[in-house]
């Protein structure tokens, strides 16, 4: 019968086929010892002269790394083997033949690999990343849609910017008109929120920021929930709920590629809520304290989020920013007009700003005067203005980058792993 290698443990003892490729292989006299992937685990295939005769067994002496094989053979429990099991095989069907695999056992270098980033992505680790990532990518649809949210996409393609189009893609939209490619759903989200209460969109996000941090890409996938009737508080308490939620989901079954990452797991098992929370003010208290060079009214830098998150065994959730610093649609504090009613939650170890969200601003006149103030096109924001004439309401909700919450759950030093093929500022191929 078929079998795919995760599911092994259920056939012990059953004589199996393997559709899969040739990931390593050695040999010891009468024995080869291949280790196969089929895209869901690698297993250690057992081959014997004995078993297969002599022709089979010296037609793969002469395997390459990455031929594809169809191999039949009998589960076999082995404690000393990855996963606890192999397969002796049986028989071995060579589908295509694969010579100088570009990518060996040796080290490489970063760049070597990027170019060849539709083969690196074969390697038990980088197979980890994604399988990972997928996990968090069900774990966040399922959260939503357990609580009643409707999955409603917004346009890619957009004529305006949430923020201004300093770093945004230009599209050619046809003849005459330029188009730019979206860097958040979240207006068009108030707008599905205002029809169906609790929205959320998934889709890939694209900044045009010349940034060449370790974590930067310019395309991105995000996940934003818009909420109407919603507050600043109830956005803090979706996303720790979310965050939460993430990390159980992958700790429960992703525990054998976190394992492959050499995560330790012990530092994503102590993230449960509630998770710390702190103002902008107590935020800045603190970087000051530590002798970093920061004044209030600045944003925070990848060391200044480090030094504030590496305080707390969980992510840290920065409340109420200086409006100036953030977008125009963010609602003033009404006790401080000064300070937005917007929050950054932290991941913990040094990965930065996982999520960034808040209320947004409800009032029709201020939002005019904040729309004129950053220097905007009011004519773009008229259907956004709309909302605020025709039944507005408090509304909340944040947007959070999958691809950081990815580095972060896996403990990856650079985002350019967390996503089959990242753009970055010089990276566009393959």
């Amino acid at each position: 019968m078929d079998a795919h290698i995760e599911d092994i443990a259920r056939c012990e003892g059953q004589t199996v086929t393997l559709k899969g490729w040739l990931h390593n292989r050695r040999s010891s006299g009468k024995i080869h010892f291949l280790t196969l992937r089929d895209g869901t685990g690698f297993i250690q295939a057992v081959m014997s002269k004995q078993t297969v005769g002599e022709e089979a067994f010296t037609r793969a002496d002469h395997l390459g790394q990455e031929t594809s094989v169809v191999v039949q053979g009998v589960v076999r429990a082995d404690t000393r083997a990855p996963g606890g099991y192999e397969i002796d095989v049986t028989s071995l069907e060579v589908v295509g033949e694969s010579h100088d695999y570009p990518i060996t056992p040796k080290e490489h270098g970063v760049d070597y690999l990027m170019d060849r980033r539709h083969l690196w992505i074969r390697t038990p680790r980088q197979h980890a990343i994604l399988r990972v990532r997928h996990e968090i990518i069900d774990a966040v649809r399922d959260f939503f849609n357990g609580r009643g949210f409707i999955l409603a996409d917004t346009p890619i393609f957009t004529p305006a910017a949430c923020e201004g189009t300093t770093t945004l893609f230009p599209v050619q939209y046809f003849e005459d008109t330029t188009a730019y490619l979206t860097q958040s759903g979240q207006l068009y989200n108030e707008a599905n929120a205002m029809a169906l209460g609790r929205v959320y969109c998934f889709g890939p996000t694209f900044r045009a920021e010349k940034s060449k941090t370790r974590r930067h890409l310019t395309e991105f996938w995000m996940v934003e929930p818009e909420m109407a009737y919603a507050t600043l508080d109830d956005v803090m308490e979706l996303g720790e709920a979310l965050i939460v939620a993430i990390v159980e989901r992958v700790l429960e079954r992703r525990r054998t590629e976190l394992e492959t990452l050499e995560r330790d797991v012990s530092r994503l098992e102590a993230v449960k809520a509630p998770f710390p929370r702190m103002s902008y003010d107590e935020a800045v208290e603190i970087l000051k304290k530590e002798g970093l060079p920061f004044e209030w009214g600045g944003d925070f830098g990848g060391t200044d989020e480090t030094v504030l998150s590496q305080r707390f065994d969980r992510p840290l959730l920065v409340h109420r920013f200086p409006s100036a610093i953030k977008a125009f649609y963010m609602k003033p504090d009404p006790a401080r007009p000064e300070l937005a009613l917007g929050v950054d939650f932290l991941a913990p170890e040094g990965y930065g700003e996982v999520i960034g969200g808040g209320e947004r601003l409800a009032d029709l006149d201020l939002l005019l005067q904040r729309i004129k103030e950053h220097d905007l096109p009011q004519e773009a924001f008229e259907w956004y203005l709309d909302l605020r004439r025709y039944g507005t309401v408090p509304h909340a909700g944040f947007g959070m980058g999958i691809e950081r919450t990815v580095a972060w759950i896996c403990g990856l030093e650079h985002i350019r792993e967390t996503v089959p093929y990242p753009r970055m500022l010089y990276r566009l191929y393959p």
